[in-house]
């Protein structure tokens, strides 16, 4: 495992001279320690310990000076006469992170290894004489910095490591003269072995990127809804979008959706690091190739006859499913919460003009692990033609239990184009959707929605019966608003009237669920089954503690396991090089921006927590329990150095979400 062990625990903090009074929930009955504690006391607190454990000599030089020239609050500290810096430096981010800083793989790894090396076949580099990267080895490893670890998780788990020298644990398993090590009694037990599935090959992307890729139904589809009106396809109200982007001309996608593609072969991107195959398996690029097949046993009409609403397999009911999380709901964390017994995941929301066009980062977010044994992946768009094209395209290409529409995502960028929520009041273009690709797939579809667009007009009760019309399996609600976002507690009592209403299609609910005891209030609501989204980046084992109905008191040292093993699968799925380190440690922050948000339950005086409410300054009953309650920034770089040991130079994280986060 990377990095040091866990820190070890130090005594319960003293109770400061003068306490803050006392917050109703953040006490504990009948003892008089007291855990509350100002801002300052808790910095002052982490930094004491920081300067006596020299924990702090860890960090880069520049990184250092840095925090040693701002002040708690983030002010400067130079003298009055000192040169002013510029407004756009001083200038706090703000809104949404929308301009956050971005690290790049070229900002902290400068010369990198040509991938033809690193898998044994320099002689036929990819790139040729337009090759870039380094040749020798030698000389890559008299600048490749310094290894993080001695052990390297992808060798230790599979008996092999694929980026040899450019792994960042590579002392694990170099030999002499950098020959990579295998260990070939472990690497033959997962020979064959498909751990991840739903993966872009170069064949279907060339076809996507050259449009050569087959829509013979979702053609066929669009004929029919163009047939009726004169006027070229247009057709139902629109909202938030352009009358060119509502014309389907020739029932083909518009030039504006799907960018010309590339005249050469399909290489990796300038900035994108080119991998070797990794222990996956490519999916079949279309489904010609799947019939080309010879197969054993009963010849069935399923190519020829479609499948009714109500054959089609129905596993999304009566379950715990963990709702797509934008930025933090990748493969690793599934897995985590997999582990602690989520039933249903899902991938996060995918753009379906990003993957029609063959874009490698969307189909990264289909990708299925093997423990996933029921998933299912979210689209999200504005017009029947992409919609419909994208649901027969992934049904030929991957492996999924049930495909989602997203009618529930409130963000501008989604929103002005007709997608995510404005398509609720997009009623033509939302039937279109919603038949369509139940028509172009063999798994269910669900749909997505939340209570309506503005706060206090209500209109998924209208909607929810349409959808069940149309042919969806399940509908999810979310029982906010678009404008409310979070800034008001889930109408269950709403959900509950649209459970009735949806009935007898199963209606999932959602909102504020980080209990056993919410989840108990939300049953009693007739709803089919919960989804869970907030509540398991706060605590995974949510999923555990319904359940097993119990409140779980995890101490920090199985909090910091638990992150311990979400690093082992980042490497796994990422890469134990450079960037997959660096991408590792970037969703690792992600996730913690919203991990201090929780309080332990052993210091709670009133049980449960409650999901909108932030935590308080308090002392945990331990240094580690502290740190992770921290909501500054740099302490979550901190715990990632305990794990991915330091960062670059010139490191800068800030959240994508809102978080509270500040220096």
């Amino acid at each position: 495992m990377p990095g040091p062990a866990v820190p070890p625990a130090a005594p319960s903090p003293r109770s400061p001279c003068h306490p803050a009074p006392p917050v109703t929930g953040l006490t504990r009955v009948g003892c008089p320690h007291r855990f509350l504690a100002s801002k300052e006391q808790f910095h002052a607190y982490l930094r004491e310990k920081e300067e006596k454990d020299g924990s702090c000599q860890s960090e880069p030089p520049a990184k250092r000076v840095k925090s040693e020239e701002l002040g708690q609050d983030g002010e400067n500290r130079e003298d009055a006469g000192a040169v002013e810096k510029e407004p756009a430096e001083r200038k706090r981010a703000r809104g949404q992170n929308k301009s956050r800083p971005c690290m790049k793989p070229n900002h902290y790894e400068q010369s990198r290894l040509c991938p033809s090396v690193t898998q044994g076949c320099a002689e036929k580099c990819y790139f040729g004489p337009r090759c870039r990267f380094l040749h020798d080895v030698g000389e890559y490893m008299a600048v490749k910095p310094p290894d993080l670890g001695r052990s390297c998780v992808l060798f230790e788990t599979f008996g092999k490591c694929i980026y040899g020298v450019t792994c960042r644990f590579a002392q694990a398993h170099l030999g002499d003269g950098y020959q990579n090590i295998i260990n070939t009694e472990l690497a033959k037990q997962w020979e064959g072995k498909l751990l991840v599935r739903n993966n872009l090959s170069k064949d279907l992307q060339h076809q996507l990127r050259k449009r050569k890729f087959s829509f013979k139904k979702a053609d066929e589809y669009l004929r029919g809804l163009a047939k009726p009106h004169g006027d070229g396809g247009k057709g139902g109200k629109t909202t938030g979008c352009s009358t060119e982007e509502q014309v389907v001309p020739n029932c083909t996608t518009p030039q504006e959706e799907l960018g010309d593609g590339p005249e050469c072969p399909v290489l990796p991107e300038q900035g994108e690091d080119p991998k070797p195959d990794t222990l996956q398996s490519p999916s079949p690029t279309a489904g010609e190739e799947a019939s080309s097949m010879k197969t054993v046993g009963p010849v069935t009409d399923e190519d020829i006859i479609k499948l009714r609403s109500c054959e089609k397999k129905k596993q999304t009911s009566c379950k715990l499913s963990l709702h797509c999380l934008f930025q933090c709901g990748n493969l690793p964390f599934r897995r985590i919460c997999k582990r602690f017994g989520a039933d249903i995941t899902c991938g996060e929301m995918a753009v379906c003009t990003n993957l029609l066009q063959g874009q490698s980062s969307e189909w990264a977010l289909l990708k299925r692990h093997h423990s996933e044994d029921i998933f299912g992946v979210q689209l999200e768009g504005a017009f029947p033609n992409t919609m419909t094209k994208c649901a027969e395209l992934l049904n030929q290409t991957i492996e999924v239990d049930f495909v989602d529409i997203n009618v529930g995502c409130p963000i501008d960028l989604v929103y002005k184009k007709g997608g995510g929520c404005a398509l609720m009041t997009r009623s033509n273009k939302f039937e279109q959707i919603v038949r369509g690709m139940n028509l172009m797939l063999d798994v269910p579809l669900t749909v997505k929605i939340r209570t309506g667009v503005q706060e206090k007009i209500n209109v998924a009760h209208k909607i929810i019966p349409k959808i069940r019309e149309w042919g969806a399996s399940m509908v999810t609600l979310h029982g906010r608003s678009r404008e409310q976002r979070y800034t008001r507690g889930a109408d269950w009592d709403y959900i509950a009237e649209c459970a009735k209403i949806a009935s007898p299609m199963p209606l999932f609910g959602n909102g504020d669920i980080l209990s056993y005891e919410d989840a108990n209030r939300a049953m009693q609501m007739g709803v089919s089954g919960i989804m869970i989204a907030r509540g398991a980046l706060i605590k995974p084992w949510l999923f555990t503690e319904i359940k097993e109905q119990r409140h779980w008191d995890i101490s920090s040292s199985e909090r910091f396991y638990i992150l311990k093993d979400f690093t082992n699968y980042g490497l796994e799925h990422w890469g134990s090089d450079t960037q997959g380190v660096e991408k590792t440690r970037k969703f690792l922050l992600e996730w913690l921006s919203f991990l201090c948000r929780y309080i332990p339950v052993g210091i709670l005086e009133h049980l449960p927590q409650k999901i909108n409410e932030r935590p308080p300054y308090y002392m945990g009953r331990d240094y580690l329990e502290t740190l992770m309650a921290s909501q500054n920034v740099d302490d979550w770089i901190k715990i990632s150095e305990l794990l991915l040991g330091p960062v670059p130079t010139n490191f800068t994280f800030l959240p994508k979400h809102r978080a509270n986060s500040y220096r």
